[in-house]
């Protein structure tokens, strides 16, 4: 998973237009004057609704929940990437250690899925119900477990809704220690407690961020769906990058994340649009149905790919990326189709081989030729000023998967703006250290795309969608 501290930087009005025969996108900039917003208490209690048997809650950006917007200084957002960065770099180390053997143990709902700037990151979250009470929580493929902030806490950061209280809910109960569900989600024969009836959890993530806690069940409530018995985290002591998230919503592929423990329920299939990072916008997380489904309001035909099977990193949903191309020029590269890439809700920017960014780098820097450079921000070395421009044309870049699967990045997705004013905007994508390490497809090029995981036919589909809950 991938959590990344963010707050509002994004002031720029971006216009979407066809030319070149698709093979550029028009990004108009304008400046927006933004004022200080209060809590929105409609982040806390997003909708859901429910279509054609889909389960359907709002996503949002999670920043969006923390109250005011305001411009964000130079080293600040250098610091953002930074945070990216060694997430990204202790994933490429926990896989290292997984392969060598060294592991630590450890019906159909759409769900309105938001933007998190509010709650200071990149990352997207939604609202569900567990225990009686609303509770916001970031979506991650990239992780299993789903935890909350509980009390009697020891250490937790701020939220701004109450703490999860266990003793509170008539529907909870502890997962006790030495049981077949604490062994199936700590391995061996379960951590227990100082009563030696808890059943405890450590959850470290790439970042520094972590999660403490013993794990206990009570009934979740997705839309309109209900689960009962649902084995949660209830963490007592919590630090890290999680923003003002109540906690984490993990929809990885192991037994213990929310997909396998709905699995009867939805069959294996969820998809989600991730909005782009302006303050109303808002997308889908659809759990259920047939991945087909009418409901989705895509405006490009869906393209699928098949799941690589990895038994050693069972967590994470792995692609065969074959091509990229910018402007309609395919990339040449030996690396394409040598090894699985991983696509991720958490991780921010998408992470590339050194070779094939090179290339990919090199082929845009051909169409997208004449404005002034500017110096790099940390992992971003292709940067730009744009501050003189009213407005620009961008080469469409499309990342191409074995089997047809097709994924055009949206206009929002391509460059990162660091200062509101263009004054500094980089190619939004990143090279890994190592051509042997593994690629990450981030959320930051999954905006404005319906992206569907179907488990049971083990197959990602693509479509181009403008999110809208």
């Amino acid at each position: 998973m991938s959590l990344w501290p963010y707050t509002v930087f994004l002031l720029l009005f971006i216009l979407l237009t066809s030319s070149n025969a698709n093979n550029e996108q028009r990004l108009h900039l304008k400046r927006l004057q933004r004022t200080h917003q209060s809590n929105s208490p409609s982040c806390y209690s997003q909708k859901s609704k429910s279509e054609n048997g889909a389960t359907i809650l709002e996503m949002q950006h999670k920043d969006y929940c923390s109250g005011s917007v305001t411009n964000m200084n130079r080293n600040h957002q250098k610091q953002l990437i930074v945070d990216d960065d060694i997430r990204v770099r202790s994933i490429q180390a926990s896989i290292k250690n997984i392969i060598s053997g060294k592991i630590e143990t450890l019906s159909q709902t759409k769900i309105p899925i938001s933007s998190g700037v509010k709650l200071h990151s990149l990352n997207y979250i939604v609202t569900v119900t567990l225990g009686g009470r609303n509770t916001t929580v970031i979506v991650d493929t990239g992780s299993d477990l789903t935890w909350v902030q509980c009390q009697p806490c020891r250490l937790c950061y701020n939220q701004p809704e109450p703490l999860f209280n266990p003793s509170v809910s008539p529907t909870y109960h502890k997962v006790v220690c030495n049981s077949s569900v604490c062994q199936t989600a700590t391995g061996n024969s379960g951590q227990c407690g100082n009563d030696l009836q808890d059943c405890n959890y450590v959850v470290s993530y790439g970042d520094g961020s972590y999660t403490r806690g013993e794990l206990g069940q009570d009934h979740l409530v997705l839309g309109s769906t209900s689960v009962e018995n649902f084995v949660f985290g209830c963490g007592r002591n919590n630090k890290g990058l999680f923003g003002l998230a109540s906690g984490l919503m993990g929809l990885g592929r192991s037994d213990l994340s929310l997909i396998s423990q709905t699995f009867e329920t939805f069959g294996g299939v969820f998809s989600y649009c991730l909005p782009s990072a302006e303050a109303k916008s808002s997308g889908s997380l659809v759990l259920g149905g047939d991945s087909n489904t009418s409901i989705f309001n895509n405006s490009t035909p869906i393209s699928y790919t098949r799941m690589l099977a990895n038994p050693q990193l069972v967590t994470f949903y792995f692609l065969n990326l074959t091509g990229v191309t910018i402007g309609g020029v395919a990339i040449q590269d030996s690396g394409f189709g040598k090894s699985g890439m991983i696509i991720d809700s958490g991780t921010v920017i998408t992470r590339l081989p050194p070779t094939i960014y090179k290339a990919v780098k090199a082929e845009f820097l051909k169409l997208f030729s004449g404005y002034p450079f500017k110096q790099g921000v940390s992992i971003l070395d292709t940067c730009f000023d744009l501050s003189a421009y009213e407005e620009v044309n961008i080469p469409t870049v499309k990342m191409q998967f074995e089997g047809g699967g097709e994924m055009e990045v949206d206009v929002t997705g391509v460059l990162f703006i660091v200062k509101s004013d263009a004054s500094q905007v980089c190619l939004a994508l990143a090279s890994l250290q190592y051509d042997d390490e593994i690629g990450i497809i981030g959320n930051y090029q999954q905006k404005n795309t319906r992206v569907i995981y179907d488990i049971k036919q083990s197959q990602v589909g693509f479509a181009k969608e403008t999110c809208s809950f």
